[in-house]
């Protein structure tokens, strides 16, 4: 069906897939495919991008099929790579990212698209519960936004910012359409917290889906991929886009040049090694925008 808007222009009725990674987690996925399932409103399609080493790819498609799903092969070039591939994947007007270790409320989806529907241009991020934490009133709590220090911090309007969830978004499809991508430098690590930051920075609104939440299994042991160099030389280029690209400003380089010279300082060789394999991701980023 077409619906139509204020100046008579054909607008497509709201869709949404759902863009899941996993990697190396088949029980993992099971329950996440279980609570999605479970849901009132169901998305328009269910895509799971499988990055997952051979043992354990049989077994993870058997699980999508289970649960009436669509299996792709994974690029294995890392975790954003992955979403950029589940992402071009989807047919929706909307793609909500997803990681294999969610759960999910009860109208979760019938909230993901009152959302929508109430702002159909706008990026709309999802906030978390740990099992363990007592789920508490709405608001429900918010992602953070990328700190010029490489941290995360709660935003100060979170209808209006640059926060980001890396993997309980929901974004128009037009955005991928358009060329725009996860930096994919990195096979995991801060990389989606500069994505936030860019995404601001082009001019795109990123508010904050209140009503609802997720709960993140979340596991630090683990991991599919851990990497202490990875990780700081991600945090630096995120550092970097955002103080010396997207919000260009004395204050915020600053802060981002001593945070870089305090991590050297702490971690010496991997410290430099981080901030060589940072700059050039940087340098490349900054020819691409």
């Amino acid at each position: 069906m077409i619906r139509t808007i204020d100046n008579h222009q054909p607008v497509p009725d709201i869709t949404i897939s759902v863009a899941l990674v996993t990697r190396n987690r088949p029980e993992s996925l099971n329950r996440c495919l279980m609570s999605l399932r479970s849901q009132s409103i169901q998305p328009f399609e269910v895509v799971v991008s499988d990055d997952s080493d051979p043992e354990f790819a049989a077994e993870t498609e058997l699980i999508v099929k289970r649960w009436n799903c669509q299996y792709i092969s994974g690029p294995r070039r890392g975790l954003y790579a992955n979403r950029n591939h589940a992402a071009l994947a989807c047919k929706g007007t909307h793609i909500r990212t997803m990681d294999d270790d969610h759960e999910f409320p009860e109208k979760h989806f019938e909230q993901c698209m009152l959302a929508i529907k109430s702002d159909p241009e706008a990026i709309w991020i999802i906030g978390e519960y740990l099992p363990t934490e007592k789920v508490g009133q709405q608001p429900h709590p918010c992602p953070g936004q990328l700190h010029p220090r490489g941290f995360s911090v709660k935003p100060k309007n979170t209808q209006n910012c640059w926060a980001i969830s890396d993997g309980a978004s929901i974004y128009p499809k037009v955005i991928f359409d358009s060329g725009i991508r996860y930096a994919e430098y990195f096979k995991f690590g801060y990389s989606y917290l500069e994505f936030g930051s860019r995404l601001y920075w082009l001019g795109y609104s990123l508010r904050h889906l209140e009503s609802t939440y997720i709960i993140h299994y979340y596991d630090k042991n683990n991991r599919s991929v851990m990497s202490d160099i990875i990780n700081l030389s991600s945090c630096f280029y995120a550092i970097l886009c955002h103080s010396f690209i997207y919000q260009n400003n004395l204050i915020n380089k600053v802060l981002s040049i001593l945070e870089i010279s305090k991590q050297i300082v702490k971690n010496r060789q991997l410290g430099f090694q981080s901030l060589a394999m940072a700059l050039r991701a940087y340098k490349k980023q900054e020819k691409m925008i």
